[in-house]
């Protein structure tokens, strides 16, 4: 099956062989400037003896290249909305482009500048053939959309010569082949976009749930080129721990910011909010995947009490209410505070006040998005990225303290 979904959580854990798999088969900075995740590629100071799971250089790698492939497709479908129904496209494009050239900066960690250089000008270039199909859309310009088309499955062979040059474990066809859903899915979203339709939003998780499978292709084959240099394995409980809530929680902002879009810009709120609750479910998956049925639910009720805070906060700024703005930020100052009992009443290496303190950036960038929102402002792409970029942090102070618990299923 081609749909890479994580919908049903961090899948495939047993009490025997215990690991969270993404569903590859089915389916953090708090700045306000987007920043480079990580790549981690230089992550081999200690001996992997010394690590967790979820520290091995594979780990990072798995991780960081999943973070960063999928707010690619989460950030192109923000400047393809924006061109075709109203928005800054050059704000959401330059977003865009900070994430191409983060990615850039990763394989330049591995392979040095000039295969950095190389892979940028090919990834801008698949995104102008992406902006091209767009316009054709708009425009209802057959042609163009064909020549789109055709362009990129053109770059799909040139990516694939280029990867396989540089990595004797993968081949240009296998990378052509991994890039076909990301094209179609890419398409699809662009497609529901310009119809207006609510399914755009399921879509963009659809899209966006390919890229774990992609990123593990990739890293895959790195850690087999350089195990020097990345320890441990990207099939290891740890590594597939930490890349399933890096995947999820990202997914939380995005899909998070484009309900808030939806309803103060217009929109479909309800679709947008279906998408998120969704996200929300394969999340609570996840944790019932380690902790239980009981845990499962527990955290569904607190993840969307949380939401329902920003919701308010947005209505509120909407209606320029300031009494339920500042309730609102209240009550989201109270959600981490249980949050954070619930984590820690869990996990013995987790205490309430520190993820508490975790959740502070969340809840701040998060607000920044909503403000900006409502403001029309172009800074609300570089705002969305930046509340995103926090949750990598998050995945990693979760999944360590998993780990650390658990270490027989995640190390």
């Amino acid at each position: 099956m081609t749909d890479h979904r994580i919908r049903n959580g961090v899948v495939g854990v047993t009490i025997g062989a215990s690991m969270l798999l993404i569903a590859c088969t089915s389916g953090s900075k708090t700045s306000t400037t987007p920043t480079s995740t990580p790549m981690a590629a230089t992550a081999t100071a200690a001996p992997a003896a010394a690590k967790l799971g979820t520290e091995t250089g594979a780990a990072q790698l798995l991780a960081g290249l999943t973070a960063q492939l999928q707010e690619h497709v989460y950030l192109a479908s923000g400047a393809t909305n924006a061109a075709l129904n109203g928005g800054d496209f050059n704000a959401a494009a330059a977003a865009l482009d900070v994430n191409s050239v983060a990615l850039s900066k990763s394989i330049e960690s591995v392979y040095g500048a000039d295969a950095g250089k190389a892979f940028l000008e090919l990834w801008r270039k698949h995104i102008g053939f992406f902006v091209n199909y767009t316009q054709g859309k708009a425009a209802n310009d057959t042609a163009k959309m064909a020549k789109a088309k055709a362009d990129l499955d053109g770059y799909r062979a040139d990516f694939g010569a280029f990867l396989a040059s540089a990595n004797p474990n993968l081949t240009k066809d296998a990378v052509a082949t991994e890039l076909v859903p990301h094209v179609a899915t890419l398409f699809a979203v662009i497609d529901a976009q310009a119809a207006k339709d609510p399914g755009q939003y399921e879509a963009m998780r659809t899209a966006a749930s390919h890229m774990p499978h992609t990123a593990m292709t990739l890293a895959g084959a790195i850690v087999k080129q350089k195990p020097q240099q990345f320890s441990g394995s990207v099939d290891a409980g740890g590594a597939q721990l930490l890349t399933g809530l890096t995947a999820q929680l990202q997914e939380h902002v995005y899909l998070a910011s484009g309900a808030t879009n939806a309803a103060l810009n217009g929109g479909d709120f309800k679709a947008a909010a279906a998408a998120l609750d969704a996200n929300s479910v394969a999340l609570s998956k996840s944790i019932g995947s380690v902790y239980g049925g009981d845990a499962e639910k527990a955290f569904l009720e607190l993840w969307r009490k949380h939401i329902g805070f920003f919701v308010d906060y947005t209505q509120g700024k909407a209606s320029n209410d300031a009494a339920k703005m500042a309730k609102a930020k209240a009550d989201l100052d109270g959600y981490r505070g249980d949050f954070g009992a619930f984590l820690a009443s869990a996990n013995p290496n987790l205490t309430k006040d520190a993820v508490a303190a975790e959740l502070v950036p969340h809840v701040a960038t998060l607000i920044a998005v909503i403000d900006a929102q409502a403001s029309k402002a172009p800074g609300q792409y570089a705002a969305m990225s930046a509340a995103a970029m926090h949750m990598p942090h998050t995945a990693m102070t979760l999944a360590g303290a998993i780990a650390k618990q658990k270490p027989q299923q995640f190390n």
